[in-house]
């Protein structure tokens, strides 16, 4: 193998191993068994208002149905409010609820610190040379 092969080799491992790590690790101090996917969900609708599922499955790179599913139990739970689209009955669109950005801004506060202490430890400015890299390599998955 090259070394080209074995450093992209190793790039890959450890993103999968730190996505698989930090996962476990949000997943045993969100609020209230929140999943790590429902607070993607809250903290996206919390930046961005209103948007439709399908909206919502592509920015989250789901299928529609995996993401009725995920809405389904953040409406169930009060976390968001799913209404018809009044200029296209096909339509629906959600939106975060009250609730919601309570729980989204406890599972935050239940998040940052283990975060701030990732960050510290590693160096402000490391984490800030790594995140171009990290944005381009995204940017390049979710062109590719």
């Amino acid at each position: 193998m090259s070394d080209a092969s074995n450093l992209a080799i190793s790039l890959v491992s450890e993103l999968l191993t730190a996505d698989q790590l930090l996962r476990s690790r949000l997943s045993k101090i969100l609020p209230n068994r929140m999943e790590i996917s429902h607070f993607s969900v809250l903290n996206h609708l919390a930046r961005g208002g209103e948007r439709t599922p399908a909206q919502l499955a592509r920015a989250f790179h789901l299928t529609r149905g995996a993401m009725t599913n995920t809405l389904g139990k953040l409406e169930m739970a009060g976390h968001v409010h799913i209404r018809p689209d009044w200029d296209d009955a096909r339509r629906k669109l959600v939106s975060i609820s009250p609730a919601g950005k309570a729980a989204r801004d406890a599972a935050l506060a239940a998040i940052t610190p283990l975060i701030t202490e990732m960050v510290g430890e590693l160096g402000d400015d490391r984490v800030r040379a790594a995140l171009p890299v990290l944005r381009e390599l995204r940017v390049r998955l979710e062109e590719g």
